[in-house]
Protein backbone atom coordinates (compact mmCIF):
# COMPACT_ATOMS: atom_id res chain seq x y z
CA UNK A 1 0.00 0.00 0.00
CA UNK A 2 2.84 2.15 0.51
CA UNK A 3 4.15 1.87 -2.68
CA UNK A 4 0.85 2.19 -4.13
CA UNK A 5 0.43 5.71 -2.70
CA UNK A 6 3.72 6.94 -3.08
CA UNK A 7 3.19 6.32 -7.05
CA UNK A 8 -0.04 8.43 -6.75
CA UNK A 9 2.14 11.11 -5.10
CA UNK A 10 4.40 11.12 -7.40
CA UNK A 11 1.99 11.46 -10.41
CA UNK A 12 0.62 14.40 -8.50
CA UNK A 13 3.65 16.39 -7.78
CA UNK A 14 4.94 15.00 -11.36
CA UNK A 15 1.29 17.10 -13.08
CA UNK A 16 2.56 20.42 -11.01
CA UNK A 17 6.25 20.38 -12.48
CA UNK A 18 6.37 23.57 -14.73
CA UNK A 19 3.31 25.07 -13.18
CA UNK A 20 3.16 25.24 -9.07
CA UNK A 21 6.83 23.64 -9.15
CA UNK A 22 9.77 24.62 -10.98
CA UNK A 23 11.55 21.48 -11.36
CA UNK A 24 10.60 17.37 -10.66
CA UNK A 25 11.53 16.39 -6.85
CA UNK A 26 15.02 14.24 -6.42
CA UNK A 27 14.32 10.23 -6.54
CA UNK A 28 13.40 9.11 -3.30
CA UNK A 29 11.85 12.13 -2.07
CA UNK A 30 8.21 11.52 -2.92
CA UNK A 31 7.38 9.37 0.11
CA UNK A 32 5.00 8.55 2.57
CA UNK A 33 5.08 6.96 5.78
CA UNK A 34 2.79 5.24 8.09
CA UNK A 35 1.22 7.66 10.88
CA UNK A 36 1.75 6.72 15.13
CA UNK A 37 -1.79 7.81 15.86
CA UNK A 38 -4.68 6.86 13.76
CA UNK A 39 -6.25 10.28 14.34
CA UNK A 40 -3.92 11.62 11.67
CA UNK A 41 -5.04 8.85 8.80
CA UNK A 42 -3.11 6.01 7.69
CA UNK A 43 0.09 7.38 6.33
CA UNK A 44 1.44 10.62 5.53
CA UNK A 45 4.02 13.31 3.90
CA UNK A 46 5.80 15.81 4.77
CA UNK A 47 6.61 16.61 0.64
CA UNK A 48 4.72 20.02 0.40
CA UNK A 49 7.45 21.24 2.88
CA UNK A 50 9.90 19.84 1.34
CA UNK A 51 8.87 21.26 -1.83
CA UNK A 52 7.66 24.89 -0.68
CA UNK A 53 11.08 27.09 -0.83
CA UNK A 54 11.92 26.37 -4.03
CA UNK A 55 8.21 26.73 -5.23
CA UNK A 56 8.08 29.67 -3.14
CA UNK A 57 4.64 28.63 -1.46
CA UNK A 58 2.82 28.28 1.48
CA UNK A 59 3.38 24.96 2.36
CA UNK A 60 -0.23 24.41 3.32
CA UNK A 61 -1.59 25.99 -0.17
CA UNK A 62 0.76 23.50 -1.59
CA UNK A 63 -0.08 20.71 0.46
CA UNK A 64 -3.93 21.42 -0.87
CA UNK A 65 -2.56 21.91 -4.75
CA UNK A 66 -0.94 18.27 -4.74
CA UNK A 67 -3.85 17.13 -3.16
CA UNK A 68 -6.12 18.11 -6.17
CA UNK A 69 -3.67 16.55 -8.28
CA UNK A 70 -3.93 13.58 -7.13
CA UNK A 71 -5.61 10.81 -9.83
CA UNK A 72 -8.84 9.09 -8.66
CA UNK A 73 -8.57 5.99 -7.08
CA UNK A 74 -10.19 3.67 -4.64
CA UNK A 75 -7.44 3.72 -2.21
CA UNK A 76 -7.99 6.73 -0.24
CA UNK A 77 -11.01 7.48 1.43
CA UNK A 78 -9.76 11.13 2.26
CA UNK A 79 -7.12 13.78 2.64
CA UNK A 80 -6.37 16.25 4.99
CA UNK A 81 -3.98 19.06 5.39
CA UNK A 82 -2.54 18.97 9.15
CA UNK A 83 -0.12 20.99 11.19
CA UNK A 84 2.64 23.15 8.76
CA UNK A 85 1.64 21.12 5.48
CA UNK A 86 1.96 17.53 6.11
CA UNK A 87 -0.52 15.31 4.25
CA UNK A 88 -2.44 12.73 5.51
CA UNK A 89 -3.90 10.02 3.55
CA UNK A 90 -7.80 7.89 5.32
CA UNK A 91 -7.43 4.53 3.44
CA UNK A 92 -10.35 2.76 2.47
CA UNK A 93 -11.61 -0.46 3.79
CA UNK A 94 -11.37 -1.62 0.28
CA UNK A 95 -7.87 -0.69 0.15
CA UNK A 96 -6.87 -3.17 3.14
CA UNK A 97 -9.42 -5.87 1.79
CA UNK A 98 -7.38 -5.40 -1.11
CA UNK A 99 -4.16 -6.25 0.12
CA UNK A 100 -5.35 -8.90 2.62
CA UNK A 101 -6.56 -11.04 -0.13
CA UNK A 102 -2.54 -9.74 -1.97
CA UNK A 103 -1.29 -11.81 1.48
CA UNK A 104 -3.85 -14.83 0.67
CA UNK A 105 -2.95 -15.27 -3.02
CA UNK A 106 0.69 -14.66 -3.03
CA UNK A 107 1.26 -16.49 0.30
CA UNK A 108 5.20 -17.09 0.57
CA UNK A 109 5.84 -14.77 -1.83
CA UNK A 110 4.31 -12.12 0.23
CA UNK A 111 6.24 -8.88 0.70
CA UNK A 112 9.40 -9.56 -1.94
CA UNK A 113 9.69 -7.30 -4.17
CA UNK A 114 12.65 -5.88 -6.63
CA UNK A 115 14.33 -3.04 -5.38
CA UNK A 116 17.47 -4.78 -5.93
CA UNK A 117 16.90 -5.12 -9.34
CA UNK A 118 18.81 -7.91 -9.66
CA UNK A 119 22.32 -6.61 -8.49
CA UNK A 120 24.60 -9.42 -8.03
CA UNK A 121 25.90 -9.84 -4.38
CA UNK A 122 28.86 -11.58 -2.85
CA UNK A 123 27.52 -12.01 0.77
CA UNK A 124 31.15 -13.31 3.21
CA UNK A 125 30.52 -14.73 6.27
CA UNK A 126 31.32 -16.49 9.32
CA UNK A 127 34.38 -17.28 7.80
CA UNK A 128 36.37 -18.44 11.12
CA UNK A 129 39.72 -19.84 10.96
CA UNK A 130 39.35 -24.02 10.46
CA UNK A 131 41.45 -24.23 13.88
CA UNK A 132 38.78 -25.14 16.32
CA UNK A 133 35.35 -25.62 16.67
CA UNK A 134 32.75 -22.35 16.11
CA UNK A 135 32.18 -20.95 19.47
CA UNK A 136 28.85 -18.34 20.47
CA UNK A 137 30.55 -15.51 18.45
CA UNK A 138 30.72 -17.64 15.00
CA UNK A 139 27.03 -18.29 15.94
CA UNK A 140 25.93 -14.98 16.05
CA UNK A 141 27.61 -13.87 12.81
CA UNK A 142 26.17 -16.85 11.02
CA UNK A 143 22.71 -16.13 11.91
CA UNK A 144 23.14 -12.56 10.64
CA UNK A 145 24.64 -13.37 7.68
CA UNK A 146 22.68 -15.88 6.60
CA UNK A 147 19.22 -14.06 7.65
CA UNK A 148 20.65 -11.23 5.55
CA UNK A 149 21.28 -13.41 2.71
CA UNK A 150 17.66 -14.61 2.93
CA UNK A 151 16.51 -10.61 3.10
CA UNK A 152 18.09 -9.42 0.03
CA UNK A 153 17.19 -12.27 -2.17
CA UNK A 154 13.60 -11.45 -1.04
CA UNK A 155 13.89 -8.01 -2.30
CA UNK A 156 15.41 -8.97 -5.54
CA UNK A 157 19.56 -9.15 -5.24
CA UNK A 158 20.39 -11.85 -6.71
CA UNK A 159 22.98 -13.23 -3.22
CA UNK A 160 25.42 -15.85 -3.46
CA UNK A 161 26.85 -16.65 0.06
CA UNK A 162 30.22 -17.43 0.60
CA UNK A 163 32.82 -18.48 2.98
CA UNK A 164 36.71 -17.64 3.30
CA UNK A 165 38.62 -20.77 4.15
CA UNK A 166 41.91 -19.39 6.09
CA UNK A 167 43.27 -22.32 5.49
CA UNK A 168 47.05 -20.89 4.80
CA UNK A 169 49.41 -19.56 7.38
CA UNK A 170 50.63 -19.76 10.70
CA UNK A 171 47.56 -20.75 12.61
CA UNK A 172 46.94 -23.51 10.88
CA UNK A 173 50.91 -24.58 11.39
CA UNK A 174 49.69 -24.31 14.99
CA UNK A 175 46.94 -26.63 14.43
CA UNK A 176 49.26 -29.03 12.81
CA UNK A 177 51.65 -29.15 15.44
CA UNK A 178 49.12 -29.48 18.35
CA UNK A 179 47.89 -32.22 16.15
CA UNK A 180 51.19 -33.96 15.94
CA UNK A 181 51.74 -33.87 19.67
CA UNK A 182 48.34 -34.98 20.52
CA UNK A 183 49.53 -38.03 17.87
CA UNK A 184 52.46 -38.44 20.11
CA UNK A 185 50.74 -38.78 22.99
CA UNK A 186 48.90 -41.74 21.82
CA UNK A 187 52.12 -43.03 21.73
CA UNK A 188 53.05 -42.61 24.89
CA UNK A 189 55.49 -39.41 24.84
CA UNK A 190 55.00 -37.24 27.30
CA UNK A 191 56.09 -33.64 26.34
CA UNK A 192 54.47 -30.53 27.27
CA UNK A 193 51.69 -28.95 25.51
CA UNK A 194 52.91 -25.57 24.28
CA UNK A 195 51.33 -22.86 25.92
CA UNK A 196 50.66 -21.17 22.55
CA UNK A 197 49.14 -24.16 21.08
CA UNK A 198 45.55 -25.21 20.34
CA UNK A 199 44.64 -27.43 23.47
CA UNK A 200 41.04 -27.94 23.35
CA UNK A 201 39.52 -31.20 23.47
CA UNK A 202 38.43 -30.96 20.19
CA UNK A 203 42.29 -31.86 19.08
CA UNK A 204 43.00 -34.94 20.86
CA UNK A 205 40.29 -37.00 18.52
CA UNK A 206 42.00 -35.66 15.49
CA UNK A 207 44.97 -37.26 17.00
CA UNK A 208 43.60 -40.41 17.46
CA UNK A 209 42.25 -40.37 13.93
CA UNK A 210 46.43 -39.72 12.62
CA UNK A 211 47.42 -42.74 14.70
CA UNK A 212 44.79 -44.89 13.18
CA UNK A 213 45.66 -43.92 9.86
CA UNK A 214 49.60 -43.69 9.55
CA UNK A 215 50.20 -46.10 12.84
CA UNK A 216 53.61 -45.10 14.41
CA UNK A 217 54.83 -43.66 11.03
CA UNK A 218 55.00 -39.73 12.49
CA UNK A 219 56.23 -40.89 15.78
CA UNK A 220 58.89 -39.97 17.10
CA UNK A 221 60.54 -39.56 20.80
CA UNK A 222 60.24 -36.81 22.80
CA UNK A 223 63.94 -36.12 23.45
CA UNK A 224 63.85 -35.81 19.99
CA UNK A 225 61.22 -33.17 19.67
CA UNK A 226 62.13 -31.43 22.64
CA UNK A 227 66.05 -31.52 21.84
CA UNK A 228 67.22 -27.82 21.99
CA UNK A 229 63.86 -25.61 21.71
CA UNK A 230 63.67 -21.98 23.69
CA UNK A 231 62.29 -21.92 26.54
CA UNK A 232 58.55 -21.69 26.77
CA UNK A 233 57.43 -18.61 28.74
CA UNK A 234 55.20 -15.96 28.70
CA UNK A 235 57.45 -13.52 27.16
CA UNK A 236 58.60 -16.52 24.54
CA UNK A 237 55.39 -18.23 23.76
CA UNK A 238 55.74 -17.86 20.28
CA UNK A 239 59.12 -18.07 19.68
CA UNK A 240 58.50 -21.36 21.15
CA UNK A 241 55.76 -22.38 19.15
CA UNK A 242 57.66 -21.54 16.10
CA UNK A 243 60.35 -23.60 16.71
CA UNK A 244 57.92 -26.00 17.78
CA UNK A 245 56.91 -25.60 14.52
CA UNK A 246 59.68 -26.24 12.95
CA UNK A 247 61.00 -29.09 14.77
CA UNK A 248 57.80 -30.70 13.25
CA UNK A 249 58.78 -30.50 9.88
CA UNK A 250 62.67 -31.18 10.87
CA UNK A 251 61.24 -34.52 12.32
CA UNK A 252 58.61 -36.06 9.72
CA UNK A 253 59.45 -34.08 6.76
CA UNK A 254 57.55 -31.42 4.67
CA UNK A 255 55.61 -34.09 3.08
CA UNK A 256 54.95 -35.52 6.62
CA UNK A 257 53.64 -31.77 8.02
CA UNK A 258 51.42 -31.55 4.78
CA UNK A 259 49.67 -35.06 5.59
CA UNK A 260 48.72 -33.88 9.60
CA UNK A 261 47.64 -30.41 8.53
CA UNK A 262 44.98 -31.96 5.46
CA UNK A 263 43.54 -34.50 8.00
CA UNK A 264 43.44 -31.93 10.31
CA UNK A 265 41.91 -29.37 8.32
CA UNK A 266 39.63 -31.99 6.58
CA UNK A 267 38.13 -32.48 10.38
CA UNK A 268 38.10 -29.13 11.18
CA UNK A 269 36.08 -28.38 8.60
CA UNK A 270 33.56 -31.18 8.88
CA UNK A 271 32.88 -29.87 11.92
CA UNK A 272 32.30 -26.41 11.06
CA UNK A 273 30.28 -27.59 8.27
CA UNK A 274 28.12 -30.07 10.40
CA UNK A 275 27.67 -27.58 12.76
CA UNK A 276 26.67 -24.90 10.20
CA UNK A 277 24.50 -26.82 8.85
CA UNK A 278 22.32 -28.29 11.26
CA UNK A 279 21.76 -24.63 12.49
CA UNK A 280 20.64 -23.96 9.09
CA UNK A 281 23.42 -22.19 7.67
CA UNK A 282 24.76 -23.08 3.92
CA UNK A 283 27.06 -21.71 1.48
CA UNK A 284 27.37 -21.40 -2.05
CA UNK A 285 31.06 -21.97 -1.84
CA UNK A 286 34.00 -22.49 0.60
CA UNK A 287 36.56 -20.84 -0.90
CA UNK A 288 40.41 -21.77 -0.15
CA UNK A 289 42.66 -19.25 0.62
CA UNK A 290 45.52 -22.00 -0.52
CA UNK A 291 43.38 -22.50 -3.56
CA UNK A 292 43.58 -18.22 -4.04
CA UNK A 293 47.76 -18.45 -3.85
CA UNK A 294 47.61 -21.51 -6.18
CA UNK A 295 45.31 -20.17 -8.78
CA UNK A 296 47.81 -17.04 -9.49
CA UNK A 297 45.39 -14.03 -7.74
CA UNK A 298 47.64 -12.84 -5.43
CA UNK A 299 50.44 -12.17 -7.90
CA UNK A 300 47.71 -10.50 -10.59
CA UNK A 301 46.47 -8.33 -7.89
CA UNK A 302 50.19 -7.47 -6.88
CA UNK A 303 50.71 -6.93 -10.16
CA UNK A 304 47.79 -4.62 -11.17
CA UNK A 305 49.33 -2.33 -8.04
CA UNK A 306 52.66 -2.45 -9.21
CA UNK A 307 51.80 -1.09 -12.52
CA UNK A 308 49.56 1.56 -10.82
CA UNK A 309 52.83 2.77 -9.01
CA UNK A 310 51.18 1.71 -5.66
CA UNK A 311 53.77 -0.15 -4.41
CA UNK A 312 57.45 0.22 -3.38
CA UNK A 313 60.56 -1.27 -1.42
CA UNK A 314 61.58 -0.37 2.19
CA UNK A 315 63.64 -2.82 5.00
CA UNK A 316 63.17 -5.70 2.09
CA UNK A 317 59.91 -5.63 1.92
CA UNK A 318 57.32 -4.65 -0.18
CA UNK A 319 54.85 -2.08 0.72
CA UNK A 320 51.26 -0.50 -0.65
CA UNK A 321 50.79 3.19 -0.57
CA UNK A 322 47.21 2.58 1.50
CA UNK A 323 47.44 6.31 2.48
CA UNK A 324 46.84 7.57 -0.72
CA UNK A 325 43.54 5.73 -0.27
CA UNK A 326 42.49 7.21 3.26
CA UNK A 327 44.50 4.44 5.45
CA UNK A 328 46.34 5.37 8.85
CA UNK A 329 49.23 4.00 7.53
CA UNK A 330 51.19 2.35 4.33
CA UNK A 331 50.67 -1.68 4.43
CA UNK A 332 53.14 -4.30 3.77
CA UNK A 333 52.32 -7.18 1.26
CA UNK A 334 55.63 -9.16 0.76
CA UNK A 335 58.00 -9.72 3.51
CA UNK A 336 61.59 -9.29 3.54
CA UNK A 337 61.84 -13.01 3.53
CA UNK A 338 59.29 -13.33 0.68
CA UNK A 339 56.09 -14.89 1.97
CA UNK A 340 53.01 -12.77 0.89
CA UNK A 341 51.04 -11.25 3.74
CA UNK A 342 47.25 -11.62 4.73
CA UNK A 343 46.63 -8.39 3.37
CA UNK A 344 47.57 -9.19 0.54
CA UNK A 345 45.02 -12.00 0.30
CA UNK A 346 42.82 -10.37 1.33
CA UNK A 347 42.52 -7.62 -1.32
CA UNK A 348 43.25 -10.72 -4.11
CA UNK A 349 39.91 -12.08 -2.92
CA UNK A 350 38.13 -8.95 -3.32
CA UNK A 351 39.63 -8.27 -6.56
CA UNK A 352 38.71 -11.34 -7.90
CA UNK A 353 35.35 -11.14 -6.41
CA UNK A 354 34.79 -8.51 -8.87
CA UNK A 355 36.30 -10.32 -11.55
CA UNK A 356 33.55 -13.12 -11.07
CA UNK A 357 30.84 -10.39 -11.79
CA UNK A 358 29.84 -9.16 -8.05
CA UNK A 359 28.66 -5.62 -8.24
CA UNK A 360 29.05 -5.51 -4.10
CA UNK A 361 30.55 -7.26 -2.02
CA UNK A 362 29.44 -7.54 1.38
CA UNK A 363 31.70 -9.03 4.46
CA UNK A 364 30.18 -10.24 8.00
CA UNK A 365 33.13 -9.46 10.20
CA UNK A 366 33.39 -9.97 14.08
CA UNK A 367 33.82 -6.62 15.76
CA UNK A 368 37.89 -6.95 16.12
CA UNK A 369 38.28 -5.94 12.01
CA UNK A 370 37.45 -2.49 12.42
CA UNK A 371 41.22 -1.55 10.95
CA UNK A 372 40.17 -4.15 8.34
CA UNK A 373 37.49 -1.73 6.67
CA UNK A 374 39.92 1.17 5.46
CA UNK A 375 42.55 -0.84 4.21
CA UNK A 376 40.50 -3.37 1.90
CA UNK A 377 38.60 -0.53 0.37
CA UNK A 378 42.13 1.48 -0.29
CA UNK A 379 43.30 -1.69 -2.01
CA UNK A 380 40.35 -1.95 -4.59
CA UNK A 381 40.59 1.41 -5.89
CA UNK A 382 44.20 1.30 -5.86
CA UNK A 383 43.52 -1.43 -8.40
CA UNK A 384 41.17 0.55 -10.33
CA UNK A 385 37.75 -1.03 -8.36
CA UNK A 386 35.16 1.82 -6.60
CA UNK A 387 35.99 1.29 -2.75
CA UNK A 388 32.17 1.70 -1.88
CA UNK A 389 31.25 -1.74 -3.46
CA UNK A 390 32.48 -2.65 -0.44
CA UNK A 391 30.36 -2.93 2.96
CA UNK A 392 31.98 -4.16 6.19
CA UNK A 393 29.12 -5.15 9.20
CA UNK A 394 30.69 -5.52 12.29
CA UNK A 395 29.24 -8.43 14.70
CA UNK A 396 29.92 -7.44 18.22
CA UNK A 397 30.55 -9.85 20.67
CA UNK A 398 28.04 -11.82 22.74
CA UNK A 399 28.10 -12.24 26.28
CA UNK A 400 26.26 -15.72 27.93
CA UNK A 401 24.25 -15.42 31.14
CA UNK A 402 22.94 -18.01 33.17
CA UNK A 403 20.53 -17.42 36.21
CA UNK A 404 21.55 -13.70 36.28
CA UNK A 405 25.49 -14.71 35.95
CA UNK A 406 27.81 -13.99 33.12
CA UNK A 407 29.57 -17.42 31.93
CA UNK A 408 33.53 -16.48 31.73
CA UNK A 409 34.57 -17.58 28.42
CA UNK A 410 38.49 -17.83 26.87
CA UNK A 411 39.67 -18.71 23.43
CA UNK A 412 43.11 -20.09 22.88
CA UNK A 413 42.72 -22.32 26.38
CA UNK A 414 39.51 -23.22 24.71
CA UNK A 415 37.41 -21.91 27.68
CA UNK A 416 34.56 -21.17 25.60
CA UNK A 417 31.21 -22.14 24.66
CA UNK A 418 30.71 -23.41 21.43
CA UNK A 419 27.83 -23.17 18.92
CA UNK A 420 26.71 -26.70 19.04
CA UNK A 421 26.76 -26.63 22.92
CA UNK A 422 24.21 -23.49 23.14
CA UNK A 423 22.17 -25.11 19.88
CA UNK A 424 21.93 -28.14 21.96
CA UNK A 425 20.83 -26.82 25.30
CA UNK A 426 18.51 -23.84 23.85
CA UNK A 427 17.04 -24.72 20.51
CA UNK A 428 18.15 -23.81 17.39
CA UNK A 429 14.69 -21.46 16.82
CA UNK A 430 15.82 -19.42 20.16
CA UNK A 431 19.53 -19.19 19.14
CA UNK A 432 18.48 -17.97 15.59
CA UNK A 433 16.14 -15.32 17.12
CA UNK A 434 18.23 -14.12 20.31
CA UNK A 435 21.00 -13.49 17.72
CA UNK A 436 18.93 -11.67 15.87
CA UNK A 437 16.64 -9.88 17.80
CA UNK A 438 19.68 -6.75 18.56
CA UNK A 439 21.32 -4.85 16.17
CA UNK A 440 24.59 -6.59 15.19
CA UNK A 441 26.42 -3.35 15.83
CA UNK A 442 25.09 -3.51 19.56
CA UNK A 443 27.08 -6.45 22.09
CA UNK A 444 24.33 -8.81 23.01
CA UNK A 445 23.25 -10.53 26.29
CA UNK A 446 22.34 -13.27 25.55
CA UNK A 447 20.06 -15.04 28.56
CA UNK A 448 19.76 -18.96 28.28
CA UNK A 449 17.03 -19.38 30.54
CA UNK A 450 14.58 -16.89 28.65
CA UNK A 451 15.79 -18.30 26.02
CA UNK A 452 13.97 -21.62 27.23
CA UNK A 453 11.14 -20.48 28.42
CA UNK A 454 7.80 -20.95 27.53
CA UNK A 455 6.14 -17.59 28.37
CA UNK A 456 5.65 -13.91 26.70
CA UNK A 457 8.53 -12.76 27.58
CA UNK A 458 10.36 -15.03 25.07
CA UNK A 459 9.97 -13.28 21.97
CA UNK A 460 11.07 -16.58 19.78
CA UNK A 461 8.61 -18.23 21.52
CA UNK A 462 5.49 -15.45 21.57
CA UNK A 463 5.50 -15.02 17.87
CA UNK A 464 5.54 -18.31 16.95
CA UNK A 465 2.54 -19.23 19.65
CA UNK A 466 1.07 -16.83 17.67
CA UNK A 467 0.94 -19.25 14.65
CA UNK A 468 0.04 -21.60 16.11
CA UNK A 469 -2.94 -20.09 17.91
CA UNK A 470 -4.44 -19.76 14.65
CA UNK A 471 -4.22 -22.97 13.40
CA UNK A 472 -5.89 -24.13 16.58
CA UNK A 473 -8.54 -21.53 15.84
CA UNK A 474 -9.19 -22.81 12.72
CA UNK A 475 -9.34 -26.46 13.85
CA UNK A 476 -11.85 -25.31 16.43
CA UNK A 477 -14.02 -23.71 13.30
CA UNK A 478 -13.70 -27.19 11.88
CA UNK A 479 -14.89 -28.92 14.85
CA UNK A 480 -17.66 -27.04 15.52
CA UNK A 481 -18.95 -27.70 11.87
CA UNK A 482 -18.08 -23.60 10.47
CA UNK A 483 -16.90 -23.51 6.77
CA UNK A 484 -14.34 -21.49 6.43
CA UNK A 485 -15.13 -19.38 3.21
CA UNK A 486 -12.51 -17.30 2.23
CA UNK A 487 -14.11 -14.82 -0.06
CA UNK A 488 -16.90 -14.12 2.39
CA UNK A 489 -14.44 -12.94 4.83
CA UNK A 490 -12.44 -11.03 2.43
CA UNK A 491 -15.62 -9.02 1.41
CA UNK A 492 -16.18 -8.67 4.71
CA UNK A 493 -13.03 -6.63 5.61
CA UNK A 494 -15.61 -3.34 6.70
CA UNK A 495 -16.89 -5.47 9.42
CA UNK A 496 -13.66 -5.25 11.14
CA UNK A 497 -13.91 -1.74 13.15
CA UNK A 498 -12.86 -2.42 16.22
CA UNK A 499 -9.85 -1.21 17.72
CA UNK A 500 -8.11 -4.17 18.37
CA UNK A 501 -9.01 -5.29 14.76
CA UNK A 502 -7.49 -2.24 12.88
CA UNK A 503 -4.47 -2.16 14.71
CA UNK A 504 -4.08 -5.61 13.94
CA UNK A 505 -5.06 -5.14 10.40
CA UNK A 506 -2.69 -1.65 9.87
CA UNK A 507 0.15 -3.83 11.36
CA UNK A 508 -0.28 -7.56 9.29
CA UNK A 509 -0.13 -4.88 6.06
CA UNK A 510 2.65 -3.47 7.19
CA UNK A 511 4.97 -6.37 6.19
CA UNK A 512 6.50 -5.47 3.17
CA UNK A 513 7.34 -2.68 4.85
CA UNK A 514 9.32 -4.12 7.18
CA UNK A 515 11.16 -6.40 5.13
CA UNK A 516 12.40 -3.76 2.73
CA UNK A 517 13.70 -1.70 5.73
CA UNK A 518 15.39 -4.70 7.15
CA UNK A 519 17.20 -5.39 3.83
CA UNK A 520 18.15 -1.92 2.83
CA UNK A 521 19.54 -0.78 6.49
CA UNK A 522 21.27 -4.35 6.78
CA UNK A 523 19.12 -4.64 9.89
CA UNK A 524 17.51 -8.92 10.67
CA UNK A 525 16.88 -6.86 14.08
CA UNK A 526 14.17 -4.89 12.50
CA UNK A 527 11.97 -7.37 11.01
CA UNK A 528 12.16 -9.39 14.23
CA UNK A 529 10.88 -6.31 16.00
CA UNK A 530 8.25 -5.86 13.82
CA UNK A 531 7.21 -9.36 14.51
CA UNK A 532 7.04 -9.21 18.06
CA UNK A 533 5.23 -6.40 17.76
CA UNK A 534 2.66 -8.47 15.38
CA UNK A 535 2.54 -10.98 17.34
CA UNK A 536 1.56 -8.66 19.97
CA UNK A 537 -1.25 -7.18 18.30
CA UNK A 538 -2.50 -10.66 17.42
CA UNK A 539 -2.52 -11.77 20.85
CA UNK A 540 -3.91 -8.60 21.58
CA UNK A 541 -7.19 -9.11 19.67
CA UNK A 542 -7.17 -12.74 20.09
CA UNK A 543 -8.21 -12.16 24.07
CA UNK A 544 -10.94 -9.56 23.63
CA UNK A 545 -12.70 -11.18 21.06
CA UNK A 546 -14.25 -14.35 20.01
CA UNK A 547 -13.57 -15.28 16.45
CA UNK A 548 -15.88 -18.09 15.60
CA UNK A 549 -19.23 -16.23 16.26
CA UNK A 550 -22.51 -17.16 15.52
CA UNK A 551 -22.79 -14.52 12.31
CA UNK A 552 -20.66 -16.29 9.33
CA UNK A 553 -19.82 -12.96 7.61
CA UNK A 554 -18.59 -11.56 10.71
CA UNK A 555 -16.64 -15.08 11.56
CA UNK A 556 -15.31 -15.37 8.38
CA UNK A 557 -13.87 -11.57 7.90
CA UNK A 558 -12.05 -12.44 11.16
CA UNK A 559 -10.17 -15.39 10.33
CA UNK A 560 -9.23 -14.00 7.47
CA UNK A 561 -7.65 -11.17 9.16
CA UNK A 562 -5.90 -14.09 11.12
CA UNK A 563 -5.05 -16.29 8.57
CA UNK A 564 -3.39 -13.62 7.09
CA UNK A 565 -1.41 -12.28 10.35
CA UNK A 566 -0.58 -16.49 10.47
CA UNK A 567 0.60 -16.33 6.77
CA UNK A 568 2.81 -12.94 7.36
CA UNK A 569 3.98 -14.79 10.75
CA UNK A 570 5.50 -17.68 8.80
CA UNK A 571 7.28 -15.23 6.27
CA UNK A 572 8.86 -13.59 8.61
CA UNK A 573 9.81 -16.41 10.73
CA UNK A 574 11.08 -18.77 7.91
CA UNK A 575 13.40 -15.17 6.75
CA UNK A 576 14.76 -15.18 10.22
CA UNK A 577 15.43 -19.11 9.76
CA UNK A 578 13.19 -19.82 12.55
CA UNK A 579 10.06 -22.58 11.93
CA UNK A 580 6.51 -22.12 12.11
CA UNK A 581 4.87 -24.53 14.01
CA UNK A 582 1.36 -25.70 13.76
CA UNK A 583 0.79 -26.66 17.65
CA UNK A 584 2.80 -25.87 20.67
Amino acid sequence: MKQQLEQLLQTAVSGLVGGILPEAPEPGAVAVERTRDPKHGDFATNIALRLAKPARRNPRELAQAIIAALPANSLVARTEVAGAGFINFFLTADAYARELTNILEKGDRYGQSNIGNGEKVMLEFVSANPTGPLHVGHGRQAAYGATLANLLNAVGYKVAREYYINDAGRQVDILTASVWLRYLEQGGEVIPFPSNGYRGDYVKPIGELLRAKVGAQFHRPAAAVLANLPEDTPENKDVYIDAFIERCRELIGGDGFYTVLELSLERMLADIRDDLEQFGVTFDRWYSERALGESGAIDRALERLKTQNRLYLKDGATWFRATEFGDEKDRVVVRENGVKTYFASDIAYHLEKRERGFERLIDVLGADHHGYIARVRAGLEAMGEPGNCLEVNLIQFVSLFRGGEKIPMGKREAQFVTLRELRSEVGNDACRFFYLISSHDQPLDFDLELAKSRTRDNPVYYIQYAHARVSSVMKQADARGYEYDREEGLAGVAFLVGENEQALLKSVTRYPEALELAATNRAPHALAHYLRDLANNFHTYYNAEQFIVPDAKMRNARLALVEATQQVVRNGLTLLGVSSPETM
